[in-house]
């Protein structure tokens, strides 16, 4: 574990854990680390063959409904579940929370994009970045590890506090995201990070809420996005897998 609170830490221990902290988790969320994102879109893509998504202005206004309104607190709640379960070694609570999380995608497309992350995410961890308990974490879960889950996970299993996890896994989703329309519009460098600084504070609020949500505050309003990633399996011609 890199975190304990049976012992006093001294500054110098502490910066140096927070140092670590970090790393790893600019590490893990990176889209350097090898959990295949590039290749989905969360149904963006057909939105944007739909029309829907045209320009960064409407693209910053489906994202904010995404990250506000839909998978994105859904994940997001899911995260800090996981987190405060494995935390506490309830492996019975975490693979409530592992099931609720798989049974809650709205479509088979967002069903393969979010395990295949999450497995791939929990291989790459165990492989190169294993801890104490992690195998156990992911022993007790009966279904595959949704993406979210799995971060969730593995950064409690590393003591790497909640709230910085959180966040840097809402920069990630939406980054990718992003990254997704800037393929498909196209999108300019320039205008991706604007479009990036207008959800700055959607993605602040979105972790606030999903810090102090319940499982019974899940629920999505983002009926169109479900259907584009319902839509996007049937989509003629395609660049993404979902």
């Amino acid at each position: 574990m890199l975190m304990s609170t049976n012992e006093p830490v001294s500054p110098a221990d502490l910066a140096g854990r927070e140092a670590a902290a970090l790393y790893r988790l600019m590490t893990w969320l990176s889209p350097a680390f090898p959990v295949g994102g590039f290749s989905y879109s969360s149904g963006i893509e057909w939105a944007v063959e739909a029309g829907d998504i045209t320009d960064t202005a409407t693209l910053a206004d489906w994202l904010d409904a995404m990250l506000g309104d839909g998978s994105g607190l859904c994940d997001a709640t899911f995260l800090v579940h996981a987190y405060r379960a494995a935390e506490a070694g309830e492996t019975t609570t975490l693979n409530d929370i592992a099931e609720l999380a798989a049974a809650f995608v709205p479509s088979r497309e967002r069903q393969l994009e979010t395990t295949s992350q999450g497995r791939a995410f929990i291989d790459i961890a165990r492989a190169a970045w294993d801890a104490d308990g992690l195998d156990a974490m992911v022993a007790a879960c009966r279904t595959p590890l949704v993406y979210p889950v799995a971060v969730g996970v593995v950064a409690a299993m590393h003591g790497v506090p909640l709230a910085p996890t959180l966040h840097a896994f809402l920069h990630a989703l939406v980054s990718n995201w992003i990254s997704a329309a800037s393929r498909l519009i196209p999108l300019g460098q320039t205008d991706s990070q604007r479009v990036l600084v207008r959800l700055e504070a959607a993605a602040a609020a979105t972790a606030n809420r999903a810090l102090n949500a319940t499982l019974d505050d899940l629920g999505s309003a983002t009926f169109r996005a479900d259907l584009a990633s319902l839509r996007h399996e049937t989509q003629y011609t395609r660049l993404f897998r979902s």
